[in-house]
């Protein structure tokens, strides 16, 4: 799209794995930016947690303006809801893990825990307790000094809802998550609150450190900061309510451009899993035999191997797609044959996988592997380190792509040059090298066209230009598999097409039709069949009434292997899916609702950090100032009371925490002030007509030392005492004038004594700048990570108080509120204090705050 993009005059960047951060903000600065989902919430992210604006990369103050989402129903339906991470190490707990584990392998489901299917969620019986308690040898498995009550409830998680080969597998070591909507492993991804810890125990593995979160965010809320929000699919039209009442988005549905003529054919329900196994593997067989490519769609790697091992046992040619790297490493190349004549593919997830299936073989996919079987041999050295078992294609089986004599011409004399480049001129690539190398050369042929490249060939003759002769090559064999994959095409077509089978049904109809559409591209010819199992996870996670269908079943055929086709199950199974669908809205619904109150406060500490990050020097001593004012309103208004005389206030405690803030230097200015000097002091206040606000300090107690003087610092000053006029925080009351200007007083005083200390240190202005950002930095960012945690706790804990009749949304938005105020209060508390510690001594704490 690039191409089209620059013709229109538009700049074009993107954003991908492994760039420097100078390139990933040289390519969010262009007009267009494609990236994929999860980097552009990461670099958000990481933008948020930076150090200095040099290590920003995204465009701000204003990063977001239109995006424009594929498989927008995938992003922000089914992935909308796990939101991205950026943890850091937190407490060491590894060696509960396994003790956990092990006692989860002596619990019994049903006796001593039971669990939720649907929600994933287990809750230990009076029994279970009992024996947790006496394996662990603790009275309490939720004492806060001894906790295992997580460690337990984590382990019995791990037993029951992730499973090896469906959830994750383990390679080298390692518990790796395997994705549900694309059915890839993402290796950099691990699963929080302890839970891959508790996987890693369950399988033996080497527990990883236990992490915190230090900033998240889902894809809905990542999304929803675009002022314009488009996307586009090709099965959104049933979840159309959902995009409107949650994005204010409304679904519209394109006309394809040729009739659809696919045939989708009835479900097929079974009574056992095993009647459904065979009956898949007899259909692929019909299939097979006919010629006729089919796609075989699973939901996990375990299913897609027995699968796998019945059609190898009737020694039925097949390609296996899912998580495992011999498979994963080797998806190109499967994909590209998918559509050939007697190709048999199984695999998990299809649908997220973003490749259609050309009828007849995808012809450039096709000459880039004859490339690849041509020149590696003469590249490198290397063998190829991918783990390939199982049964591929014979040659025999797809008939072999016909290459032209000017194309093996070509081939041969690219494969001399390889050769002669390996040995004369003392090259030597890795294989992976090798491959990147011939990558690379078909994308030059992809991007020129055939008379220019042999021009170049020609001028570069004498250089052996190994990278143009291969792209030459390429455009020549490409041809070749243009007119091999057109006529096999037109074959398969006559066959029927593509025929897709599901192995079961999903939690939504949506993700059905995404495998549906597989079959049938373009207006090709395709048929759908989808085979169910009234054993399958859907059926026992919602409750389906599997003992009436089985008996329905028993009433036609007393053999439970055999297929019903009646409209009576068909209409259960529907109804089942629309009851699925209900209840995972409602759960996204709900979690969105949640996280609109953390977005609120997410929103307002990242702008302030943006604003700290990137204001100049002036702005940041601005925020020290607001700092020190609201520190001191925080202790004032928790001892005074403007309705109450003075006499009535606490004097006493308000002195001693303000001396508390202040530390060290206040020592001689403030040691002798008493009670009943400050006393004596407000009251003479409260009974004069009119004071100097620029030069203000109360009656018979010290100046601010160097009052704000130059224009900026008193204006600065007044600025400070507006606010506190306009301050609506404060009763009304007679004394309410008499405690803002002590509010003004004890403020003027705390800032102008920072101000000499800072001055006395003798640093110059940049220096001074770089530690208040800095601790201004640190501190918020401090609380902000423990803010984060506390949420998440509180998010699960107010599910419990809906037994008391309270709405845990709303016990969430008020719990979640003075949460936010406290963090906020601790975070100016303790940045004023930092400030204040340091710069009276900084040579002491400059290792703290400069690294």
């Amino acid at each position: 799209m690039g191409r089209v993009h620059r013709f229109l005059g538009l700049s074009v960047g993107l954003i991908q794995r492994g760039m420097t951060a100078e390139e990933r903000r040289s390519n969010y600065r262009c007009d267009i930016t494609y990236t994929n989902n999860s980097e552009l919430g990461f670099d958000y992210l990481r933008d948020n947690l930076a150090g200095s604006s040099e290590q920003l990369v995204m465009r701000w103050p204003k990063p977001f303006n239109f995006a424009i989402v594929d498989e927008v129903d995938s992003v922000l339906i089914d992935e909308g809801r796990n939101p991205l991470l950026i943890s850091g190490e937190a407490s060491k707990d590894a060696a509960r893990y396994p003790v956990a584990a092990k006692v989860a392998e002596l619990l019994v489901r049903g006796f001593h825990y039971n669990v939720e299917l649907k929600d994933n969620s287990v809750e230990l019986t009076e029994e279970g307790i009992a024996l947790a308690e006496m394996a662990l040898e603790t009275k309490d498995l939720w004492d806060e000094n001894d906790p295992w009550a997580r460690f337990v409830m984590n382990a019995l998680k791990a037993k029951e809802f992730y499973r090896r080969d469906v959830q994750y597998i383990v390679r080298n070591g390692k518990a790796l998550i395997i994705n549900e909507l694309t059915g890839r492993v993402e290796e950099k991804r691990r699963w929080s609150e302890g839970i891959h810890q508790a996987v890693e125990a369950k399988e033996g593995l080497k527990i990883e450190a236990d992490s915190v979160v230090v900033a998240q965010i889902t894809y809905q809320s990542l999304f929803k900061l675009y002022p314009k929000l488009s996307g586009m699919t090709g099965t959104a039209k049933t979840e159309e309510k959902e995009f409107l009442k949650m994005f204010q988005m409304p679904v519209i549905e394109v006309p394809t451009n040729l009739p659809n003529i696919r045939k989708d054919l009835p479900i097929l329900a079974f009574a056992t899993a095993r009647g459904k196994w065979q009956h898949v593997r007899e259909e692929v067989e019909s299939m097979f035999r006919q010629g006729r490519p089919v796609l075989v769609g699973s939901t996990s790697v375990e299913n897609s191997e027995y699968l796998s091992h019945l059609l190898r046992e009737w020694k039925i040619p097949h390609n296996v797609l899912n998580a495992r790297p011999k498979y994963a490493g080797r998806e190109a190349e499967i994909v590209a044959q998918a559509g050939r004549k007697y190709a048999i593919t199984i695999s998990t997830n299809m649908a997220g996988r973003g490749t259609d299936i050309i009828l007849g073989g995808n012809p450039k996919m096709l000459a880039k592997e004859i490339i690849e079987d041509g020149l590696l041999s003469f590249l490198t050295q290397d063998t190829p380190n991918t783990e390939v078992d199982g049964e591929p294609i014979s040659q025999k089986v797809l008939s072999k792509i016909k290459v032209g004599p000017s194309s093996l011409a070509l081939l041969a004399k690219t494969a001399l040059m390889a050769k002669h480049v390996c040995k004369n001129e003392g090259k030597s690539w890795t294989y992976q090298e090798a491959k990147c190398i011939i990558s690379e050369s078909v994308q030059m042929g992809q991007s020129t066209d055939l008379q220019e490249m042999e021009m170049l060939v020609n001028e570069q003759s004498e250089m052996y230009p190994l990278g143009p002769s291969i792209a030459l090559t390429y455009l020549s064999v490409l041809k070749d598999c243009e007119t091999h994959c057109f006529n096999e095409g037109l074959e398969v077509k006559r066959l029927g097409g593509l025929h897709v089978i599901g192995t079961s049904l999903h939690e939504s109809r949506r993700i059905d039709n995404q495998l549906r559409g597989r079959a049938g591209r373009q207006g090709d010819p395709g048929s759908t069949r989808f085979m169910v199992s009234l054993q399958d996870e859907m059926f026992q996670k919602f409750n389906f009434d599997t003992e009436w269908a089985v008996k329905l079943i028993s009433k036609i055929t007393n053999d439970e292997d055999i297929p019903i086709e009646g409209d009576a199950i068909v209409k259960q199974l529907l109804a089942l899916q629309i009851n699925a669908e209900k209840y995972f809205f409602g759960i996204r619904k709900s979690l969105v609702e949640f996280d609109e109150v953390l977005e609120v406060q997410r929103r307002h500490v990242y702008e302030l950090r943006q604003l700290i990050l990137t204001g100049d020097s002036e702005s940041c001593s601005q925020h020290i100032f607001q700092y020190m004012q609201a520190v001191v309103d925080e202790i004032i208004f928790g001892n005074v009371d403007p309705l109450k005389h003075p006499s009535k206030w606490n004097f006493s405690k308000l002195l001693k925490e303000f001396k508390a803030i202040a530390g060290k230097i206040l020592e001689d200015s403030f040691a002798a002030i008493t009670d009943e000097a400050l006393l004596k002091s407000v009251r003479h206040l409260h009974e004069l007509r009119s004071v100097n606000i620029i030069d203000f300090h109360l009656p018979n107690l010290p100046s601010p030392p160097n009052t704000f003087r130059g224009i900026r610092r008193k204006s600065s000053s007044l600025k400070r005492w507006l606010a506190i006029c306009s301050d609506d925080s404060t009763k009304d009351g007679r004394y309410q004038p008499t405690v803002n200007l002590l509010r003004k007083y004890l403020g003027d005083y705390l800032i102008a004594s920072y101000l000499d200390i800072v001055k006395e240190s003798g640093y110059d202005d940049a220096y001074v700048k770089e530690i208040e950002r800095t601790v201004l930095l640190k501190t918020l960012d401090c609380f902000w990570r423990d803010h984060l945690v506390n949420m998440n706790r509180l998010s699960s804990a107010v599910n419990v108080r809906s037994f008391g009749h309270r709405n845990p949304l709303e016990e969430y938005k008020i719990d979640g509120c003075r949460f936010f105020i406290s963090m906020l209060s601790a975070t100016r508390r303790l940045t004023v204090e930092s400030l204040l510690a340091y710069w009276s001594s900084p040579m002491e704490s400059q290792e703290l705050y400069v690294s």
